[in-house]
């Protein structure tokens, strides 16, 4: 229930208040933090299995979009108790991540002005064994023909993990491209599933090097598609499905289903916080994220290819 007089939200058993709630966030299209906030709400049935018991990166704009961005790791000391913490280490000590396992603790990072929720590949409790691989395919340029490529890569992307046997979901970003998720058992370290990630990636690049690469380096890759893997390493993150991106329209990360790639109408951008809900009751990945597998056989498959 949102009672708009006092500000507040209820939500799991608690009411959350949200402070300045006509604080427009997204200026060009009047979303204010209210709204931000109806949304998380509404599409938090859909999202919480994808945050629960991951350490977040928390995407900040107190001002708005077009105000400066904060990227929170620690969390403060400030938030309520029962927003769960997890500390992880980091190269010189630890970090105090925020988890979000409920409705009530999303709409408080909301109240936060946190717009977009970025997660680590893997839970607490199993830190070092990442339970999903990312693959971000990122074009050069953001029009039509660029998304086009992005499409060519997606196809081929999933081709080869067919050929491997593993499972793989598609999700835009919000932004310029598309993720490929690749759901594991969570046998393989870090080093062991970045490492195979990129074997992938390489494969996919050397087959239509004119379109892809791996290039880390901008200038080295030119008008081509980067096939980046880097999400896949330990406390790197990637944006979350059903995530606001801080872009005008407030467009949001949507899975979607295979048969959806090659919709004309499909882009990076094509659902926002207004019907970003219709297309999560459409369950798009079905019971895709139960097909988890173990990267031994696929690995043996791939030493094959090479």
């Amino acid at each position: 229930m949102n009672d708009r007089q006092t500000h507040r939200i209820r939500a799991g058993g608690r009411t959350v208040p949200i402070q300045r709630p006509d604080k427009v966030l997204f200026p060009g299209d009047g979303i204010t933090k209210a709204d931000l906030a109806d949304y998380y709400r509404a599409i938090a049935p859909h999202m919480l299995p994808h945050l629960r018991g991951r350490p977040l990166m928390l995407e900040r704009h107190p001002d708005g979009i077009d105000g400066p961005r904060f990227m929170q790791k620690n969390t403060p000391d400030t938030y309520p108790d029962w927003v769960r913490r997890v500390e992880v280490d980091k190269a010189d000590g630890t970090v105090c991540h925020t988890v979000c396992d409920n409705t009530a603790t999303l709409i408080h990072l909301v109240d936060q002005a946190c717009i977009t929720f970025h997660r680590w590949q893997s839970r607490t409790g199993r830190l070092e064994r990442p339970d999903r691989l990312v693959f971000d395919l990122d074009p050069s340029g953001d029009s039509a023909e660029d998304f086009e490529t992005v499409r060519r890569a997606a196809r081929q992307l999933g081709e080869l993990l067919d050929d491997l046997r593993l499972t793989s979901m598609l999700m835009t970003t919000g932004s310029r491209g598309l993720h490929v998720i690749v759901p594991l058992t969570g046998d393989t370290d870090f080093d062991g599933t970045r490492s195979f990630a990129q074997e992938i990636a390489d494969i996919l690049a050397a087959r239509d090097p004119d379109r892809l690469t791996t290039a880390v380096r901008k200038q080295a890759r030119g008008d081509r598609l980067y096939v980046d893997v880097q999400r896949n390493g330990y406390a790197q993150t990637a944006v979350s499905p059903y995530s606001v991106r801080a872009r005008p329209g407030a467009p949001v990360a949507t899975p979607i289903s295979w048969d959806q790639l090659m919709d004309p109408d499909v882009g990076p951008r094509r659902w926002t916080v207004a019907d970003a809900l219709d297309q999560a009751a459409t369950r798009p990945w079905g019971d895709a994220l139960g097909g988890r597998r173990t990267l031994g056989p696929a690995g043996r498959r791939l030493a094959a290819l090479r």
